[in-house]
């Protein structure tokens, strides 16, 4: 074990675009863990647009606050623990921060499972894999037959989302950025179709898409294409919202969404917004049909594994620019 704890720290809040001058890499010493807590070797930083979010202020979770570690959740390998239930060697999930070693209550921390490769637990059967899950079945309740979209759709948990979607039956339209990203959607993952938001025709484009209309819109970015979906809703059609990537990093859109609430009224619509911890206790569930489903070849993991903590900022800067094709993590 070094006797070097590395740590990314965020040094500014930024108040436009986020970009490496609002970081800096600093050197400690190892914690000590406290009766109840848990020294951990961190494994694998999870990137997250949330990551982005939290600067703003307070959401599911504190706000992270300027000259501190920059918050983050992680796996992680236990070295000593000062609480019952772990030991040395376990596997662990929690929110470690940005370095190498992190003291935290074992109350904060879920027990994983030995699986390899261990990236799975941050991408498939982790935060991305469930929020895809309980986002799409339990909030948007799709039917087969139905059409549903969904935006960032190469992303960690839009490109879950849209996989599910095709085993349950569905025609399934993803909106990405680029042609790329919009071959890879529908060549490799399956989707019906997919909308490239950046050739600026978002709206005619996704009309050719989804015909018959949406019944399920899994909203990943707001803003202008939550605008674009909103008068495409079949009536009583389902909004699954799960984040609002446009609005995270710089200015978001002027006016916002229009048809608010107009059209939520007139079409009947449900728009629900959700945070994968409330599924927690259900967490078993998920992850019997998600492993079943990767077994059997019918839904595809995508990891994008960065080396190097140092390399964190920028990995997160790409993130917020579309850089990543599925989950996006950093490797300690």
């Amino acid at each position: 074990m070094s006797d070097v704890n590395r740590q990314i720290l965020l040094v500014e809040k930024p108040s436009g675009k986020l970009g490496p001058e609002h970081f800096s890499l600093s050197k400690g010493s190892i914690p000590e863990p406290k009766d109840g807590e848990a020294l951990l070797r961190v494994r694998y930083i999870s990137l997250d647009a949330a990551n982005r979010a939290w600067m703003h202020g307070a959401t599911s979770r504190a706000a992270v606050e300027a000259n501190t570690v920059m918050a983050g959740g992680g796996i992680a390998e236990v070295v000593s623990s000062k609480a019952p239930g772990l030991a040395a060697g376990d596997i662990v999930f929690g929110d470690t921060g940005w370095q190498d070693y992190a003291a935290v209550p074992a109350r904060h921390l879920s027990k994983m499972p030995r699986i390899e490769p261990m990236t799975h637990l941050l991408s498939v059967y982790g935060i991305a894999g469930l929020t895809a899950y309980f986002g799409l079945l339990d909030v948007g309740k799709p039917k087969a037959g139905e059409t549903v979209v969904v935006s960032a759709a190469a992303g960690s948990v839009g490109s879950i989302v849209g996989q599910i979607a095709k085993i349950k039956g569905c025609h399934v339209v993803g909106i990405a950025g680029g042609a790329d990203k919009c071959r890879w959607l529908t060549s490799e993952l399956g989707f019906d179709a997919a909308v490239d938001y950046k050739d600026g025709a978002t709206f005619k484009a996704l009309k050719g898409a989804a015909p018959k209309g949406i019944d399920v819109y899994f909203d990943n970015v707001g803003g202008d294409i939550l605008e674009a979906c909103l008068s495409q809703m079949n009536n009583r059609g389902r909004i699954s919202c799960c984040g609002a990537i446009s609005q995270y990093d710089g200015a978001p859109s002027a006016h916002g969404p229009r048809g608010v609430p107009g059209l939520i009224v007139v079409k009947r619509l449900v728009m629900q917004g959700f945070i994968v911890m409330d599924y927690m206790d259900q967490r078993d569930r998920a992850l019997a049909d998600l492993q079943s489903w990767v077994k059997a070849g019918k839904l595809k993991v995508q990891e994008d594994v960065i080396e190097g903590l140092e390399n964190t900022p920028q990995a997160l800067i790409g993130l917020l620019a579309g850089e990543n094709r599925g989950k996006r993590m950093v490797k300690l």
